[in-house]
């Protein structure tokens, strides 16, 4: 098949971290149908990465798969490198990887802290620096946080909701230092959604139904609809923005 020239996003290139599986493979599959060619890493998943691309292939998009540890900073920027060849230039960078880890805070191991800033945080920082000076006016970066970020419904999750505190303020600061340039940096911050790794069954699952508004997990989808949009030339005015994509978890 031909290679999808129309959409919103047609002539768009854009690197999504962390889009093998869940939201991430969801962004991968709404970014190309809207016309953008696509690169996104991995880490471990090699069947699903090949399997997601070989189903963007068959609906004509266009699409790479990138081997990358979001936690190296080395392999970051080999991984951006290797993006900007595959598509011949960035448009668009979407830091959707990330990790988590619920413990108690008493017996939550240094080890693992150290994982998490460096997945989460440190990993979305190195990306954003590696793919700047490939950035150009009208330029979009987006990060995908977590409303865990603005409310913390059970005990476990003080170091997650901290590292996605931290992206949404790091995303406040770089709208401010990248305003100039015309590049805009937003931060979309899921609820829960029904991904193989947050199941929407379970007690956990009841209690954050119970929470919601609308009293229902979001499907990966939705949260790759606002990514879209916020990558494509409507949102144009927007910068600085955390996102909430929630089901009311926050209302």
């Amino acid at each position: 098949m031909t290679a999808i020239s129309s959409g919103p996003l047609a002539g768009r290139r854009a690197l999504v971290t962390g889009g093998s599986r869940g939201i991430g493979a969801a962004i991968v599959r709404r970014l190309t149908a809207d016309g953008a060619h696509v690169a996104f890493t991995f880490k471990s998943s090699t069947a699903a990465a090949e399997d997601l691309c070989a189903e963007v292939r068959e609906s004509g998009g266009v699409i790479a798969a990138i081997a990358a540890d979001s936690a190296d900073p080395t392999e970051v920027g080999i991984a951006v490198d290797s993006a900007v060849a595959a598509l011949g230039g960035l448009d668009i960078l979407v830091n959707n990887v990330g990790a988590g880890h619920i413990a108690p805070i008493d017996s939550y191991s240094q080890e693992k802290f150290d994982e998490m800033v460096a997945i989460n945080l440190s990993g979305t920082f190195a990306f954003i620096h590696h793919a700047l000076p490939h950035l150009a006016e009208g330029a979009r970066i987006i990060n995908i946080g977590s409303i865990n970020a603005e409310r913390v419904q059970s005990p476990g999750l003080a170091v997650y909701a901290m590292t996605k505190g931290a992206i949404a303020s790091l995303t406040r600061g770089m709208a401010r230092d990248l305003g100039p340039r015309g590049i805009t940096v937003n931060n979309v911050q899921p609820g829960p959604v029904a991904t193989s790794a947050n199941p929407d069954e379970g007690d956990h699952a009841d209690l954050s139904r119970s929470i919601m508004a609308l009293g229902r997990y979001g499907a990966t989808d939705e949260v790759a609809s606002v990514v879209s949009f916020l990558s494509g030339p409507e949102s144009a005015y927007v910068t600085g923005a955390n996102w909430n994509v929630d089901g009311g978890f926050t209302v």
